[in-house]
């Protein structure tokens, strides 16, 4: 089965947010996270793979001591549907007491962040907090679970770039596409 072809996608695509939006929204989350940790340190749980585009560039805008780590487990591997979470690598960083801010590229119905963050709460997490660079608000989302950062909102269509991909193409895209 061949995979579709990100050029089509591109072309019948709108621009749903361009790469000074999102730069702009990421600085106002780095700047608001800094204040929210109030001069304390965090763990910074990157979540795989689409969480590294965006948290690239949060951390460079937050003023506070961070440890870095990440975590890597999915419901998608490549595909459109979500199914059973899979745990591809769980944090080396001991997370009792911390304070964690679990960094991903979108909320959407949010069944893997969930189980993240309550992952993270089980090891002892003081507190998780969730950044986003963005979300859809469709009213599909878990009961429970909201993002304490959002950069931006986004339709509830098939979004791809900036971390979130098309087929597994399309994440280093300086923009938000939809189809």
């Amino acid at each position: 089965m061949s995979r579709p072809e990100l050029a089509t996608a591109l072309r019948d695509g709108d621009v749903i947010h361009d790469h000074a939006t999102l730069q702009a929204a990421i600085s106002t989350i780095g700047a608001d996270i800094g204040r929210a940790l109030e001069g304390k340190s965090a763990v910074f749980l990157t979540i795989m793979q689409g969480g590294l585009v965006f948290a690239g560039q949060l951390a460079t805008e937050i003023d506070a001591a961070l440890e870095f780590d990440y975590v890597h487990a999915t419901r998608f591997r490549g595909g459109t549907e979500g199914g059973a979470l899979q745990w591809l690598r769980r944090p080396a960083t001991p997370l009792a007491g911390r304070i964690v801010l679990l960094v991903d590229d979108i909320l959407d119905e949010g069944h893997t962040l969930k189980a993240i963050r309550d992952w993270c709460l089980q090891q002892g997490a003081e507190r998780v907090l969730l950044a986003v660079l963005c979300e859809k608000r469709h009213g599909r989302t878990v009961p429970g679970l909201s993002a304490d950062f959002v950069g931006v909102e986004v339709p509830d269509r098939y979004v791809f770039g900036y971390g979130m991909d098309f087929h597994e193409q399309g994440r280093n895209l300086p923009a938000i596409h939809a189809l």
